[in-house]
C-alpha cells in the first residue's frame, strides 16, 4: 500500500505518506497556553508519517477565535516544545501551521482590538464565535505599509520561535480565507499600492512571508497551504485559475518543501469559474511535493499516489478520532465514528484523548 511507504521530502525522512492536517481545535487557554492534554493528543497521533499542528496564532494581534493556541510567548513556546518532544520520542515528525486570521475574526476575542486586513471589506452574511456568543464580522482596520511590515516581522518570528519549540519546519496557512488568503482575492483586497490591483501584486504578501520563513527555517523546511477553490469567509475572484496560476508558478521558484493544496470543501456549483477538482486544474503546475487534501478515504488517497496525482495525503477528521489511523488503514480495520459535538472546545479528554486504539477495543 503506497500510503503506508517511506518517503522523503525537503530534510524530512518520513514513515508514511499520511499526514495529519491542521486542526483548530479550540482547547488552549485564555492565553493561548497549551493544556497539558495537548501533548497527549499529538503523541497519540505520531502514527502519522507528518504532523500539521493545528493552526497556532503568530502575534495578539492573528487571534480570530477563543482558545486558540499562540507561538508569541516564551510560555506558549514551553507548552509546544513539551509536544515535540513527546511526537518525536514516538518516532514522528511535526510542523507548525503559522495562522494569521486577518478579518476572520471579532474584536471581542481580541481584547477590544479591531481585526486587521489587506482593506477595510467585512466578511459578508457569516458569523464568527465569541466568548459572548457568535456575531457578524466586523469591518476590519486596513494595514498601512508600515503596519504590513511589521506583521511579515511577526512571521519570521513566529518561525524562530516553532524551531525553538522543536518543530521540524513550518507552515504557512494561506487557504480558506484567512490574512494571505485575503491579500490574494480580489474580494477582500481593494489596495491600490503594491500589495494590490494585479495578481502579482496581490500575490506578494505571500511570497513575501515565505521568503522570511525561509530565511528562518531554511531551505527545504518550508510548506504552504492553499484553497484554490474555497469560497468561505467571503473570498471571492473572477477568474481564480488565472490567480493561482500565477502564485503557483513563482512558488516554484522557491525551496519549498511541500505544496498542501485543499479540495472545495462546500459547493461551488453556482460559480462556474471555481474547478470542483483542483488536480485537473492546478496539478500540473506543482512541482514540488504535493500533499492533497479534503474528504479523501483509504480507497481513494491510495488512487491518488498510485496515479502519481500527489505524494502524501492529510486526514483531518479521520485523524482526530482514529489515532492509529495508519494501523487501521493497513488492516482495512473498522474506524471510529467522529464526535462532531466535541470538535471544538473542552478541558477534559473527551473528544480529544479518548479516541479507542485498535487494541483497546
Amino acid at each position: 500500500m503506497k500510503l503506508l511507504e517511506p518517503i522523503t521530502i525537503g530534510g524530512l525522512s518520513l514513515k508514511n505518506r499520511m499526514v495529519m492536517a491542521p486542526m483548530t481545535r479550540s482547547r488552549a487557554d485564555a492565553t493561548g497556553n497549551l493544556i497539558p492534554l495537548t501533548t497527549l493528543y499529538y503523541q497519540q497521533r505520531a502514527t502519522a508519517g507528518l504532523i500539521i499542528s493545528e493552526g497556532i496564532a503568530i502575534s495578539k494581534e492573528a487571534i480570530g477565535m477563543p482558545f486558540i493556541s499562540g507561538l508569541y510567548t516564551q510560555e506558549q513556546i514551553a507548552g509546544w516544545k513539551k509536544v515535540t518532544d513527546a511526537v518525536h520520542q514516538s518516532g514522528g515528525k511535526i510542523i507548525a501551521q503559522l495562522w494569521h486570521t486577518g478579518r476572520a475574526a471579532h474584536s471581542a476575542n481580541k481584547d477590544g482590538e479591531m481585526p486587521v486586513a489587506p482593506s477595510a471589506v467585512a466578511i459578508e452574511n457569516q458569523e464568527v464565535y465569541t466568548g459572548f456568543g457568535r456575531s457578524g464580522f466586523e469591518t476590519p482596520r486596513e494595514l498601512t505599509h508600515a503596519g504590513i511590515k511589521a506583521v511579515l516581522q511577526d512571521y519570521r518570528q513566529a518561525a524562530i520561535n516553532a524551531l525553538e519549540a522543536g518543530f521540524d519546519g513550518v507552515e504557512l496557512h494561506a487557504a480558506f480565507g484567512y490574512l494571505p488568503n485575503q491579500f490574494l482575492s480580489e474580494s477582500s483586497n481593494t489596495r491600490t499600492d503594491e500589495y494590490g490591483g494585479s495578481i502579482e501584486n496581490r500575490s506578494r504578501f505571500i511570497l513575501e512571508v515565505l521568503k522570511q520563513l525561509i530565511t528562518v527555517a531554511g531551505a527545504d523546511k518550508v510548506g504552504i497551504k492553499l484553497s484554490p477553490s474555497s469560497i468561505y469567509h467571503g473570498i471571492m475572484d473572477q477568474d481564480p485559475v488565472a490567480v493561482y496560476t500565477y502564485l503557483l508558478e513563482e512558488l516554484d521558484k522557491l525551496p519549498l518543501a511541500y505544496i498542501h493544496i485543499m479540495q472545495p470543501m462546500f459547493p461551488v456549483d453556482e460559480f462556474p469559474q471555481y474547478p470542483k477538482d483542483v488536480i485537473p486544474a492546478f496539478g500540473h503546475l506543482i512541482r514540488k511535493p504535493l500533499i492533497i487534501n479534503a474528504g479523501y478515504t483509504r480507497a481513494t488517497a491510495e488512487e491518488m499516489l498510485q496515479e502519481d496525482k500527489a505524494q502524501l495525503v492529510s486526514f483531518g477528521a479521520l485523524f482526530l478520532s482514529n489515532p492509529d489511523l495508519p494501523e487501521r488503514f493497513r488492516l482495512n480495520a473498522a474506524l471510529n465514528v467522529l464526535d462532531r459535538d466535541t470538535m471544538y472546545g473542552g478541558g477534559d479528554a473527551k473528544g480529544y484523548t479518548d479516541y479507542p486504539f485498535l487494541e483497546q477495543q
